[in-house]
């Protein structure tokens, strides 16, 4: 019994002495774990619970199983076409974008002079590109009468539709928008292209290596783990997009549903219909399908991604 009291009171001795050192600690992090719990992990857990039910808001909540998610998948032509809206514009948009920022990165690579000027340039895309003034603007040089018609393709003689109210472009001008913000992903490439060796681009042009072949046995095997990083972001993103969609539609997903993102018709059976259960079931499918394409790109770098140690 003694040994027992006394392994309590060590115990408790010791708790006291590590809640001592690392109070100042607990008391810093006080915020970060009020967020998590109360503002990020109790609204999801709510979500969850939410997503079996019915529930608009008006009236409590009714148990109602797996009816939300059997309606999705059996029931919703408009919910299969957001998916399909959703799919094409993650598989346009990002590949777009990637392009634009490593082109870009691997030009501001070559030594020009006010690198930061044109590196703040590039990169200010990203900050205003997602706002609804962008949106608004964009909405409107890609009209009839906008400065893409008016402006560029007059230029060559050629009268071009109204790009967001014909359903054949509509989902692609939002794209366009969505590549145009290629700034912070630039910044990531242009970081990795600077810790790539010279002594690497010198020794091929020794054996006799063009700027291509440079590109591609160089340049992309070397700099495979940034764009592991930005292709995850920018799916991430691009599956969670928008304000874009919102505005250029005005809030519909039009023309003919053809820029009604996965997010926005979220937010029309939430927030338009008040159909909260069925949105919150929405929303858990969403992260399901994230965290499944995420998984997927992570179990394939082990074939693609060289880490600069010998082997992938």
């Amino acid at each position: 019994m003694n040994s027992i009291v006394a392994t309590n009171k060590g115990r408790g001795h010791k708790l006291r002495r590590l809640w001592k050192e690392n109070s100042a600690a607990y008391l810093f992090l006080l915020p970060w774990l009020f967020g998590i719990f109360l503002l990020t992990l109790g609204p999801m857990l709510s979500s969850l619970y939410l997503s079996f039910t019915k529930y608009d808001m008006l009236k409590p909540s009714e148990w109602i199983g797996m009816d939300n998610y059997k309606t999705m998948f059996t029931n919703d032509v408009h919910y299969m076409n957001a998916l399909k809206v959703t799919f094409t514009f993650v598989f346009t948009s990002v590949p777009l974008k990637l392009a634009f920022a490593l082109a870009i990165a691997m030009l501001l690579n070559m030594g020009l002079r006010g690198l930061g000027i044109y590196r703040t340039l590039y990169y200010i895309p990203t900050l205003l590109g997602g706002s609804v003034a962008i949106s608004v603007l964009w909405r409107k040089m890609f009209s009839a009468d906008g400065a893409v018609n008016q402006v560029m393709l007059s230029l060559l003689g050629y009268q071009g539709p109204d790009w967001v109210a014909n359903p054949k472009y509509a989902l692609y001008s939002v794209s366009m928008l969505a590549a145009w913000q290629f700034g912070s992903s630039m910044i990531i490439f242009l970081a990795g292209l600077k810790q790539i060796p010279y002594e690497y681009y010198e020794a091929s042009k020794v054996d006799g290596a063009g700027k291509i072949r440079q590109f591609f046995n160089i340049t992309i095997p070397l700099l495979t783990p940034v764009l592991l990083f930005n292709i995850v972001i920018q799916i991430i993103g691009a599956f969670q997009s928008f304000t874009q969609a919102f505005i250029i539609s005005g809030g519909t997903g039009g023309p003919i549903d053809s820029t009604l993102f996965y997010t926005l018709y979220l937010y029309m059976k939430g927030f338009t219909s008040f159909q909260m259960g069925y949105a919150s079931a929405m929303a858990w499918v969403l992260l399901v399908i994230i965290s499944i394409f995420t998984a997927l790109i992570f179990l394939s770098s082990k074939y693609w991604v060289n880490y600069g140690d010998g082997g992938n």
